[in-house]
């Protein structure tokens, strides 16, 4: 904490991170009553919350009686949530001390806990078991490197043995637990290809895009960073439109300076009508851009933090393209195993893909259909976790 502090001092995130956690109970107590039916879903971060959001909307589906409060450990994660409605009440997750954890859970008294993913806060999770609340982990994945199957490992097991169930991505993690003795667990997905099927079933139009868009071929480019849209400028051989991960004026005034013809998407009523690019310059329609997309690129590999979210094109039955560093991400290497994508290097490989796919309309539409078919092969983890809180009984209407 002294470091947090210290921190705080000069670092806005470290900051946010602290004046968050200064009226948690106080929050909670003015938001949450002793009445009131509560499931706590508790997410890292953003990504997580996306792996989150379909859980939440089939448990508020069938059991709507109950609140769902969803915690956070970094602000990012909690910033992107408060402006959502999905969650009933969202808050940060305190320090993992042993009083903080007592008072937490029993001023929030959850009757069922769901983890995402990975974070595992050991007096939080002794606490609700020791109260017997029923804790499940979604989406996880496993890896032989992490500490718990090390061979100091022993103790780190043991805080796997606090949850009910895991439900794990993939076979590799499944069977490193059953490896070692960790048998209350199944192999459900990753809830995020749920999410991006939910969005594309709920597809509403855009009509400036629809109009940018016309009748041409267009590579809709999202969350570019520098390297991605320097590339991206080489060699443009259709319509772009782009919607750059950072949007503050600095950096669209630099992605400007790389595309000359272009216009942003606020000031598209004083288009010229001979634009070639449209700059995003909001948050939150990304996942609809891709929808509009000939070719879809994803950015951020080639950055050492990687891809983002691929599988936001992918679900539309979009050919999609990346940079190189894609290896820790399990989709990205499925995906093009599968025939779905394509990862460039540099902007030879860039001009080498992109000819390949415009010129041969039929490969063009057997790649993005090899990249629906993988979304929808691996849809449904939602409902294998529903179905186990059905069945075990977890909650009650």
């Amino acid at each position: 904490m002294l470091a947090v502090r210290l921190a705080s001092l000069r670092n806005k995130k470290a900051k946010e991170w602290l004046q968050g956690r200064n009226n948690t109970y106080r929050e909670i107590q003015g938001n949450i009553r002793d009445t009131d039916r509560i499931i706590w879903m508790h997410c890292s971060s953003a990504g997580e919350f996306e792996q989150g959001k379909p859980i939440i909307a089939a448990l508020k589906k069938q059991y709507p009686m109950h609140k769902i409060v969803v915690s956070f450990f970094s602000p990012s994660g909690y910033q992107v949530a408060k402006k959502t409605v999905v969650a009933d009440y969202i808050t940060y997750l305190p320090v993992d001390t042993r009083t903080n954890a007592k008072q937490f859970i029993s001023t929030l008294h959850p009757e069922l806990i769901i983890f995402v993913k990975y974070e595992f806060w050991l007096h939080h999770l002794s606490e609700a078991a020791s109260r017997h609340i029923p804790i499940l982990l979604v989406s996880a994945v496993f890896r032989k490197d992490q500490a718990f199957f090390k061979w100091y490992g022993q103790f780190y097991r043991k805080v796997l043995l606090l949850f009910q169930h895991l439900f794990v991505q993939d076979k590799a993690s499944f069977q490193l637990l059953k490896e070692n003795n960790i048998t209350h667990c199944s192999i459900s997905g990753d809830t995020r290809f749920d999410r991006v099927r939910e969005i594309a079933d709920n597809f509403s139009d855009l009509p400036v895009i629809k109009s940018f868009v016309g009748n041409d071929s267009v590579i809709v480019a999202g969350s570019t960073w520098k390297e991605d849209e320097k590339m991206l400028s080489g060699y443009m051989p259709a319509k772009l439109i782009l919607a750059p991960h950072e949007i503050h004026e600095e950096h669209l005034l630099q992605v400007e300076a790389l595309f000359t013809n272009a216009v942003r998407y606020s000031n598209w009523e004083k288009r010229t009508g001979n634009e070639k690019v449209l700059i995003i310059d909001n948050v939150g329609m990304l996942s609809r851009l891709y929808k509009y997309a000939t070719i879809a690129y994803v950015g951020g590999g080639f950055t050492k933090d990687g891809i983002h979210n691929i599988l936001e094109a992918a679900v539309y039955g979009k050919a999609v393209v990346f940079g190189p560093n894609y290896q820790k991400y399990r989709e990205a290497k499925e995906l093009i195993g599968a025939g779905g994508a394509f990862s460039v290097r540099d902007g030879a490989q860039w001009r080498k893909t992109m000819n390949s796919l415009l010129e041969n309309e039929t490969y063009l539409q057997s790649v993005g259909l090899h990249a629906l078919h993988y979304i929808n092969k691996n849809t449904g983890g939602t409902a294998e976790v529903l179905h186990y809180i059905q069945a075990k009984r977890l909650l009650t209407r």
